[in-house]
This record gives C-alpha cells, sequence and structure tokens, in this order.
C-alpha cells in the first residue's frame, strides 16, 4: 500500500503536526544575523540584504548510531563551535539519519533520549559509561534529554556564535556512511524508504523553524548503485528516477518550512551532476532539468553539491578539470554548454591530517580552486574520533581536523598553513 506524505504526516495528527511557516519569523531574521531567508541569485547564495553568501566550514556528523553530533564525550557543544569560530569559519554542515524520525513516529511522536540511544547503540555498560562523560561535559542535559534537544542545542550555539548550519540528510538508517551494499544507497533500497525519507525531510524542516541558525537542507548524502538489488540497480538508478525523487524531497522541505535553501546532490557518491548543469537527457528519458517547471514556486531556493576525494591525484589539472566538468560549470554561464546556472558548493572533500599531506597536489589544488571560484565549502571532517563507527566504538579519525579528543588540532601545520588561509580566501556572511 502507498500513502502520499500528506497521509503520512495526517497520521500523526494530534501527536505533531507541521505548521505553517509563519511570516512574522521571516521578518524578524531578516532584521538581524543570519538575515534570512537566503534565496538564490544567478550562480550566488544571497541573503534577505542582498549580500553573497559563500559557506566555509565544516562537516560535524550526528548520523551514526548514537544519531546525536559527534564527539560531545569529549568537549562541550560551546567548545566545538568555538573551535570552528576560531578559525573564521562560517558554517557546520551537521549531519542526521532518517531513523531518528522514525523511531519518534513510531513512538507516537516521542523521541529517545540521549541516554538510552548511548546504550542501545554501545551496550549497557560502554553506553553508560560514554554517556555520564556526555554529561560531564554538557551539564545542562539530564537524563531525559532527547536527542533531537541535542540537536537543538548546537544549533542554538551556532546561532549564537553566528555559525550557519546546513542540516544534510546523509543515511535512513543509522550507521557509517558510505557503501553500494549498505541499503541506503538509492531510492527504494532496503533501508531507503521513499515514504520515511519524505516524512523525514519534513519533519526535519518544520523543527528547524526554531533554529535561527538553520539556512539550508540537503536532500541526500552520497546516492550511489545499490548494488544489493539487481532489479534496483537496472531498473531505478539513472537521472530520470533521480529527478522525480529531487523533485519530491525538495517539495516535502518546502512545503514545510519555505527558508532554507535546498541542496541537490548528484550520482556515484554524488561526485556530478553534469546533466543538471548541461540541461542534457535525464536519461534513460528525453526530459531535461528545469527548476522552473520541476521545483515551481520555490526555484530560487536551489543549490548543487558535489563531493570529490581524488587523494592521489598528481597535478591539479585532472582535480580542476573535474570539479568544473562535474559540477563547477554551473557557476560559470558564459560557457555555451552551461544551460543551468547555479551556486555550487564542495560540500566535502578531505584528507589524512598529518603535517604535510595537504602540501600534497590533492588538498593544495582543491584550495586553490575553491578560492579563485569563491566556492563554498565543507571539509570531512571535524571529527577527531566517533562513538562507534564500523563496529569499532571510540573510532579514531585520522582525517579529523581534531585530535581523538578533540581538544586540539590534529594537524596544526595545516591549520596555520592551508585551513585558514582557505577561509579567509572563501568565506562571506
Amino acid at each position: 500500500m502507498k500513502f502520499s506524505l500528506a497521509s503520512l504526516l495526517a497520521l500523526s495528527s494530534g501527536v505533531f503536526t507541521l505548521g505553517a511557516w509563519a511570516s512574522p519569523v521571516q521578518e524578524a531574521r531578516q532584521d538581524a544575523w543570519p538575515y534570512g531567508p537566503f534565496v538564490v541569485d544567478g550562480t550566488e547564495m544571497k541573503n534577505a540584504r542582498g549580500d553573497t553568501i559563500v559557506y566555509a566550514g565544516a562537516n560535524w556528523p550526528g548520523h551514526g548510531e548514537v544519531m546525536i553530533p559527534e564527539g560531545l564525550q569529549y568537549q562541550s557543544i560551546e567548545g566545538v563551535v568555538s573551535k570552528l569560530k576560531s578559525l573564521g569559519m562560517n558554517s557546520i554542515r551537521l549531519t542526521y539519519a532518517i531513523e531518528m524520525i522514525d523511531d519518534i513516529y513510531a513512538n507516537g511522536g516521542k523521541d529517545t533520549t540521549v541516554q538510552d540511544s548511548f546504550i542501545n547503540a554501545l551496550g549497557q555498560a560502554n553506553g553508560t559509561a560514554v554517556y555520564q562523560k556526555f554529561l560531564a561535559k554538557n551539564p545542562s542535559f539530564g537524563d531525559s534529554t532527547t536527542r533531537l534537544q541535542v540537536f537543538d542545542a548546537v544549533a542554538a550555539e551556532c546561532a549564537k556564535q553566528q555559525i550557519h548550519v546546513h542540516l544534510d540528510n546523509h543515511m535512513s538508517r543509522a550507521a557509517w556512511c558510505c557503501s553500494t551494499t549498505d541499503g541506503n544507497a538509492w531510492f527504494g533500497d532496503k533501508d531507503f524508504v521513499v515514504a520515511n525519507w519524505l516524512r523525514g525531510l519534513a519533519y526535519m524542516a518544520d523543527h528547524g523553524k526554531a533554529w535561527t541558525a538553520l539556512t539550508s537542507m540537503s536532500l541526500r548524502n552520497e546516492l550511489r548503485t545499490p548494488a544489493d538489488d539487481s532489479t534496483l540497480s537496472s531498473q531505478s538508478y539513472n537521472w530520470r528516477d533521480w529527478y522525480a525523487n529531487v523533485k519530491e524531497g525538495a517539495k516535502s522541505i518546502n512545503d514545510a518550512n519555505p527558508a532554507p535553501l535546498i541542496f541537490l546532490s548528484g550520482l556515484d557518491f554524488d561526485t556530478w551532476v553534469t546533466p543538471v548543469v548541461q540541461g542534457t537527457a535525464l536519461t534513460p528519458g528525453s526530459e531535461t532539468f528545469s527548476a522552473a517547471g520541476g521545483f515551481p514556486g520555490f526555484a530560487d531556493k536551489l543549490v548543487l553539491e558535489i563531493h570529490n576525494y581524488e587523494n592521489n591525484a598528481g597535478s591539479c589539472s585532472s582535480i580542476n578539470n573535474n570539479l568544473y566538468s562535474k559540477g563547477f560549470q554551473a557557476m560559470h554561464p558564459d560557457d555555451s554548454a552551461t544551460k543551468n546556472a547555479f551556486p555550487v558548493l564542495l560540500t566535502e572533500f578531505g584528507f589524512q591530517q598529518t603535517a604535510t599531506e595537504w602540501q600534497r597536489p590533492y588538498a593544495s589544488c582543491i584550495a586553490s580552486y575553491l578560492a579563485d571560484q569563491k566556492a563554498g565549502w565543507f571539509i570531512w571532517v571535524v571529527a577527531g574520533s566517533y562513538y562507534t563507527r564500523s563496529g569499532t566504538q571510540d573510532f579514531e579519525e585520522t582525517w579529523g581536523l581534531l585530535t581523538h579528543d578533540w581538544s586540539d588540532w590534529r594537524s596544526p601545520e595545516y591549520i596555520e598553513g592551508g585551513l585558514k588561509p582557505l577561509v579567509a580566501n572563501t568565506a562571506q556572511g
């Protein structure tokens, strides 16, 4: 049996609803930071005052099994946000799992407590121990604190320090991302239930109305081949079905909350969006991308995002060519092949945080390219460790900007020589 988003939301009547977005809230935000809501004007993101906004920030994962932002057993929310602010960053890409919203619906509108979530993810002994560390570092929380209340607190601290929140749906089932065989790869994959995804997007968009710092949302992280489902892969993994689903996803967000910008990601782990940019057929169909036709009433809310992990590249030429041809061409309407102009952000790139890795071609070329394009970006990743990743608890993240206990920079050389200059050369707003 199939249900529309409206009918699914109707099931929640009397428990929690998607209310109408109040214009007084919009007016208030126009008069104070972040001066929203944002819109897209050609190849630029603009605030309500007409200022150009360029994100320069880091990914802060919250889509793992515990389903709260990582690292809070080691540092306070204020401490993590302050670390990013000290670099001059103006944004975070905050990730979440649809499973969190599924749980809320299954529990009659009641969210799971953080205490229970730690125990569910890490086991009784380890979960309790890590939870106690979480409370020690974040004493404003208690045994009744829920997962969404932690997200609320992150958003509130970001507003306090004027850090834009880009809310990213990373996974459906909470886990480390990404694999073609993890059940989360494509619309209709084992754990990627489209109706739940639409419901989850709408729920978070509605919930985010209370977040002053929320200025944009994504539809889905790193769409990819559903290798465990040969029928789905052969019949549905294509640009035609991508277009049908992203139109529905974007509408779910915009209907629930018309304020945030909406980021569209591409195929093959979000490494290319070329047919969108060049206006070629969305195969195997013949339809072409149309912002006005496909997203009526909010065509000025759309942004493109891609990822790049060509870490073994030997020179800038291949990286630059790929970045341009697979997405950033959209920022060049003067190119005769560009049919649809958009802002484009590199929402993931990253590398080992050593004293020298940032000086190799991959990192240095991307930094130069982003500065040249005046393009927005989020580095992967701020996390020095994870509550759990792929079955290993307290997992060390060697790509993390922060050390294992999130207390200091893992590579001070990169911070001073590479990251701070990149922020200074790109961030606006």
